[in-house]
């Protein structure tokens, strides 16, 4: 081993150890590898910078944001509205929630691809009385599945195909990979159908995103009107009618704020500041015959048709609520909205509901047209949690993204168009027809992932340049002289899939396809097969909820624990490799 190997190895070693240590965030540990391997010279100096200019790093970005926008289209509601109501069995549902996500996943990013189908599972889960843990692990690993029916499905195929590109001089292709990735989503679609029973069926998660995000008690006022039935009672009545989860925290009248003292008699327009969970306030309301005070009875849609409802919204980082008091915010007159009451992690309100200043990550209920919600929180910048049925967004507007994607991967597939500026372009068009904002857009790009691909790939770079590859290919080669070639092909699939749990599966991709490479030359084989086991390895992750976070999203509202994933990911993790190593023999011979 030459002193540059050394380092090389030294350097990718230390990384991994950091990602195994989760102190810092991936991006970070990437910029130091990079400037590791620049410092002891198996980066030169001018190639440092060369990863943030590659292919990969526009596919990815562009591919994120051309995801987001049909995520956020509402088109997929609008589909599976007719279908959902109808299929009661939990098997049945099951099929249908775990087969849309992996069809969806091979065209839009994964994560993409299970966050738009999680309000669909708890709703379901509510209606056939199903904790919602049975549904959201086999929605998970099926679109890791999905994503390896096509080069964008995720991020291991297209970090694949420009190593290809690099080696053979012809990059994969969009379908390329549909073989082998078909065959695996077929196959683990009908495994999970039956084998969603090793989940454990008694964790309780969060019956709706808001519970899963662990709200706390909300805020809200209530105006005593002429009749109603605290009107002349004590407080100490009132509080009996409220229960003991409503708590009466202040008294409104004549405009001046008082403690609510036992003996204190109610009169018609008094304002009640209840707090409590968002059940237990409307039974306090109702029962005390209160007016909603942020209710304003004005409130229409467009369309007579239109229903007017509620909805539960947590206030994203870049809203144009944030440090706005409610009182001055004018939601009814701006956007003919209605702002019921207020929830805050941890805290009290001590304030009447007007003059709280809203932060990034406050729970707010709005009432207003089920119909323009989706659009109007989009425009507060507010994401939805909850809603009395399945939310469906502006089919119309929602057929933009998709027609974009499908030109955008016609032009890649075809050859027409390199695969970087196809999907550049379906980016900037999802933004010239107003499918996302030019904030949403630069919001929804995974900044630190396309920081740690420039990063890591002069790094990954630096074990081939050296020779590194060559070394470490020499040794699998000598430990897989006596393996058959499914043997040696098994042997690299399952190296990628024990490193993802560790590392992501980007980086994953970027450190194992080199070394793949170099040890079928080694054997004498054809790249090709070796290259699609590395993707097909560090994208099936099902052994823990760290590897992936598709697994990581699932894991507080499915209730899981962390040795929860291997009990259905480790058969079928087994599966994929029994049924991958033939597929991929069978597409792609190892010798011509």
């Amino acid at each position: 081993m030459t002193l540059e190997q050394f380092l090389a190895f030294a350097i990718v070693t230390g990384m991994m150890a950091l990602f195994v240590w989760g102190r810092l965030r991936y991006d970070v540990v990437a910029g130091l590898a990079l400037l590791a391997a620049v410092a002891v010279g198996v980066v030169p100096f001018d190639a440092a910078f060369n990863g943030f200019g590659d292919d990969i790093v526009i596919i990815v970005g562009s591919a994120l944001l051309v995801s987001a926008a049909v995520a956020r289209s509402g088109i997929i509601e609008a589909l599976l509205y007719p279908l959902a109501p109808n299929i009661t069995s939990t098997r049945a549902q099951l099929v249908l929630l775990v087969t849309t996500v992996t069809v969806l996943s091979a065209f839009v990013k994964n994560i993409g691809a299970l966050a738009m189908m999680l309000p669909v599972a708890f709703q379901m889960a509510k209606r056939s009385k199903t904790s919602p843990s049975v549904f959201l692990m086999p929605m998970a690993f099926g679109s890791l599945l999905g994503g390896l029916s096509t080069l964008i499905g995720t991020s291991p195929n297209i970090i694949v195909s420009r190593l290809r590109a690099e080696i053979t001089g012809a990059p994969f292709a969009m379908f390329d990979f549909a073989p082998v990735g078909i065959g695996l989503a077929a196959v683990g679609i009908a495994f999970l159908a039956v084998a969603y029973r090793l989940v454990p069926l008694d964790r309780r998660g969060a019956q709706t995103l808001g519970e899963a995000m662990d709200i706390h008690d909300y805020l809200t006022e209530g105006r005593v009107r002429a009749g109603s039935a605290i009107a002349g009672k004590s407080m100490a009545d009132v509080r009996k009618s409220a229960g003991t989860e409503v708590t009466v925290t202040a008294i409104v009248r004549d405009g001046q704020q008082t403690s609510p003292l036992p003996d204190l008699i109610m009169r018609e327009n008094d304002i009640v500041l209840l707090q409590g969970q968002p059940a237990a306030l409307q039974q306090a309301v109702a029962r005390a015959g209160l007016e909603l005070v942020g209710e304003d009875r004005s409130t229409r849609s467009d369309k007579a048709s239109e229903e007017i409802g509620v909805v539960e919204a947590v206030i994203g980082p870049g809203s144009l609520l944030i440090d706005q008091a409610v009182g001055h915010l004018a939601l009814h007159a701006r956007f003919n909205v209605n702002l019921l009451a207020v929830s805050r992690s941890d805290q009290r309100f001590a304030d009447r509901l007007r003059d709280i200043q809203l932060r990034a990550g406050d729970i707010i209920v709005l009432q207003g047209s089920l119909a323009a919600m989706p659009a109007l929180l989009r425009d507060l910048g507010c994401l939805p949690l909850a809603a009395r049925e399945i939310m469906l967004g502006n089919v119309r507007r929602g057929v933009i993204p998709i027609a974009v994607l499908a030109g955008a991967m016609l032009l890649a597939g075809t050859g027409l168009v390199p695969v970087g500026l196809a999907f550049f372009g379906a980016a900037l068009l999802v933004v010239l027809f107003g499918s996302l904002s030019l904030r949403e857009a630069y919001a929804t790009v995974e900044w630190p992932l396309l920081v740690m691909l420039g990063a890591l790939i002069p790094v990954s770079e630096s074990i081939r340049t050296t020779g590194g590859a060559d070394l470490i290919a020499t040794g699998l080669s000598n430990l897989a002289h006596s393996l058959p070639p499914y043997g040696a092909l098994a042997l690299i699939m399952i190296a990628a899939m024990a490193l993802t749990p560790f590392l992501n599966n980007a980086a994953t991709v970027l450190v194992m396809a080199p070394i793949a490479a170099s040890f079928a030359g080694r054997l004498g084989f054809q790249s090709d097969a070796f290259l699609m086991a590395v993707a097909v390895g560090a994208a099936c992750d099902f052994l823990t909820p760290i590897g992936h976070q598709c697994n990581t999203l699932v894991m507080g509202p499915g209730g899981y624990r962390f040795s929860d994933y291997a009990r259905l990911g480790a058969p079928l993790s087994l599966l994929v490799i029994g049924l991958g190593v033939p597929l991929i023999l069978m597409t792609w011979p190892l010798t011509r």
